[in-house]
């Protein structure tokens, strides 16, 4: 007998590059995981993993055994996904990643029209400014910015990342609506502080310079956002992350055809032959969402 569980927890012990973090991923006790992967080195004759108090090592007769029990594994889920797809609608859990920006911004209204949508779906944030491990910590996608750099994932373009300028009414009826790029530079300004620093010269699109006199930065869009509602300067960020204060008035866009970068979101997800329905739901449920929302922010 092939032994299809053991295989499949040896493998996910690798991914994970510990026994305990497997357990978790799988909700297995870490005796049950440890006991699965013996028995197939029992079984196989060989052993796979070195284990030591600290870390964990593959073999090199493991790591031959892991590539391909990864391979053939997902032939099977693919197979089973492919045969079940027009049967069921999307359920069990979404595990998802975003950062934390995303996560207090973008995200929610996302995923609440998605649980709407699919009353079986449950989903579970890890909301994080980290790089995951998709595979090895279990997560089914993620939210990132830029272009990717590991060829084993796929990445989905849902979102522009471009900063644009607002400020509260107070401010502006206080110290006057910039009417051209130019006009920034007597004005004080709330940015994102790995963007720029104080007295820089930035490029705007379309094509223009500025040097901007920056009054407050802070590495979180929220609280650039906060700043900027108490009339403290004119922020920059995202226009996703202020749709609620424009809609009433809170907020106002300014010089809403000038912007800064023209960076994007992606929707990240491990390369396979065959996507979940679940995440197929999701992505279909975010670009839906942005794409109603983009033609309030740009």
């Amino acid at each position: 007998m092939l032994g299809l569980d053991d295989i499949s927890v040896f493998v996910k012990v690798v991914q994970a590059g510990s026994f305990t973090r497997a357990g978790k991923l799988l909700n297995m006790p870490i005796t049950t995981v440890s006991e699965k992967v013996a028995s197939l080195e029992k079984r196989l004759g060989i052993t796979l993993i070195h284990r030591t108090t600290r870390k964990l090592s593959v073999t090199a007769p493991g790591e031959s055994y892991f590539r391909k029990c990864v391979l053939a594994l997902e032939e099977i889920q693919a197979a089973e996904e492919e045969v079940t797809s027009n049967q069921k609608e999307p359920q069990g859990i979404l595990k998802i990643t975003t950062p934390v920006d995303l996560g207090h911004t973008l995200l929610p209204p996302i995923v609440q029209t998605l649980l709407k949508k699919y009353p079986k779906l449950k989903v579970d944030l890890l909301v994080t400014n980290r790089v995951v491990d998709l595979v090895g910590e279990g997560i089914d996608v993620a939210i990132r910015a830029g272009e990717l750099e590991d060829s084993t994932l796929i990445a989905k373009k849902f979102v522009s990342s471009h900063m644009n300028f607002f400020a509260s009414p107070q401010y502006l009826k206080k110290h006057g609506t910039p009417m051209t790029p130019k006009d920034l530079e007597k004005h004080q300004l709330i940015s994102f502080s790995e963007e720029m620093s104080h007295g820089e010269t930035i490029r705007l699109n379309p094509l223009a310079s500025v040097k901007i006199q920056t009054r407050i930065q802070a590495d979180d869009l929220g609280t650039l956002k906060a700043f900027t509602l108490l009339g403290e300067g004119i922020g920059i960020f995202p226009g996703f992350i202020c749709e609620e204060e424009v809609a009433r008035g809170k907020l106002i866009p300014v010089l809403p055809k000038w912007r800064l970068g023209s960076g994007h979101f992606s929707l990240v997800y491990p390369a396979q032959k065959y996507v979940s329905p679940k995440i197929r739901a999701f992505i279909e449920t975010a670009c839906e969402i942005t794409s109603q929302s983009a033609s309030h922010t740009q």
